[in-house]
């Protein structure tokens, strides 16, 4: 198991590149279920969780190319298996999917409940009352939800609360279900966006992706397609942030700033200077971070998985803030973590009030989640001395070789095993 080790206290300055959005590409792969021709995606960051996602398609009977610089090639021309495991899907909330597809395409599917990361309880019961209602039957069974339907018909769809994933997976089946699907307060993140466009180039009939009433016309078959994947703006964010808490003056390229306007315009309130173009942005650190609260909303808003990274930030803002988390109930589990490294927070329910100007010094931490990881990174920027951050794996499902890239802007930063010794910059031979 490997470990990042950061010395803190030197600023950064230089040019860095975004790569494609996790969360925009997962469902991308999985679209190409939907389908018998090839669907080929592009800028698909090499993470992890793509990979996982690779080898459950590849359970099914579809051939998955990975190639370098990005580029999956998919065809799954006929599927073998309508079965995700436990094994497969244990460590990736996203398996569920799969679900969408498999039961649109093969009437039939079985795939285990989902693991990841420990946020909070995030069920897919939402997903489940949607496919029922396109005509589904559901069981869920000894830790296994299986599904069938000898075609999907349109249906009207409210959502109770929004969902990302659930807005995915209802959009994917519906696009070869019979008739018309309306979805309302469907979730409109731009990797919604993302999937309706590829899908869109599949065949499919979509309107209003984006918004919070998507309509779906469904058609008899989808095509093969060829797609970009939109840059990260989670990634964007935390390199962000990263010059924000350690100094400094950094280019970030191939991201796309109206994905991230919230993010922007918060981060603008304590001081940083930003400035955008088409899809890259200079960012100038402050000399002093003026604290600002935030609360976690749904796209547009002020997204959850950035909600960690500030925190680090107001760590070391001139002032008391609030954050208020109000999508997951156990995204907390960092802040333990930050006060290891001398952080003054209290946590009061759904409410975080930093206390900010608290030196942080170096020390011993794990990472509990992905973004966790992240923040922890950010904190050791800023701190005195060496910080080690167990447990990367955890970064490692969202973000591509963050080490080197931050070693590739100043950081003092580097990973190795258990043994002590320098870790090689690539993902272990398994992954890569």
């Amino acid at each position: 198991m490997e470990k990042i080790r950061i010395v803190g206290g030197r600023p950064l300055e230089g040019t860095v590149r975004i790569g494609g959005a996790k969360n925009a590409a997962l469902p991308d792969v999985c679209a190409a279920l939907l389908t018998e021709k090839p669907v080929i995606l592009h800028n698909v960051p090499e993470v992890r969780d793509i990979r996982t996602m690779g080898h459950v398609l590849g359970d099914f009977g579809a051939d998955v190319e990975f190639k370098v610089g990005g580029t999956v090639e998919i065809a799954a021309r006929k599927l073998t298996s309508v079965e995700a495991t436990y094994e497969l899907v244990k460590t990736m909330r996203a398996s569920v999917l799969v679900l969408g597809p498999l039961v649109a395409r093969a009437g039939r599917a079985r795939v285990s409940l989902p693991g990841g990361c420990a946020i909070g309880a995030r069920p897919i019961n939402l997903h489940l009352q949607a496919l029922e209602k396109l005509g589904a039957t559901i069981r869920v069974e000894s830790g296994y939800v299986e599904a069938q339907a000898e075609r999907l018909r349109g249906a009207e769809i409210q959502f109770d609360t929004v969902t990302v994933t659930g807005t995915e997976n209802v959009m994917m089946a519906a696009s070869l279900a019979h008739g018309e699907t309306i979805m309302r307060n469907a979730a409109q993140e731009p990797e919604i966006v993302d999937l309706a466009d590829l899908l869109i180039k599949m065949g499919a009939r979509i309107q209003g992706a984006g918004g919070s009433t998507i309509r779906i016309d469904g058609v008899p078959t989808l095509h093969g397609a060829e797609h970009h994947v939109i840059p990260d703006r989670i990634e964007t964010g935390t390199f962000v942030i990263a010059c924000a808490i350690a100094g400094g003056d950094i280019e970030v390229r191939n991201c796309h700033p109206p994905h991230l306007r919230a993010v922007i315009d918060k981060l603008r309130e304590t001081g940083l200077r930003v400035e955008e173009g088409p899809d890259n942005m200079r960012i100038r650190a402050p000399r002093t971070v003026r604290p600002s609260d935030v609360t976690t909303v749904p796209h547009p808003g002020f997204p959850t998985d950035m909600q960690a990274q500030y925190m680090a930030l107001m760590t070391q803002a001139s002032g008391t803030s609030r954050i208020t988390e109000t999508i997951f109930e156990n995204r907390y589990m960092h802040v333990a973590e930050l006060q290891r490294m001398g952080a003054n927070i209290r946590v009061d329910g759904n409410t975080a009030i930093v206390t900010g100007h608290a030196p942080l010094s170096g020390a011993q931490v794990m990472a509990t989640d992905l973004r966790a990881s992240a923040c922890l990174l950010l904190a050791a920027l800023a701190a005195r001395g060496e910080t080690v951050v167990d447990r990367i794996y955890h970064l490692d499902r969202g973000y591509y070789r963050i080490d080197e890239k931050l070693r590739g802007i100043g950081a003092d930063i580097e990973r190795f095993d258990q043994g002590g010794r320098r870790a090689t910059d690539a993902l272990p031979a398994a992954e890569a």
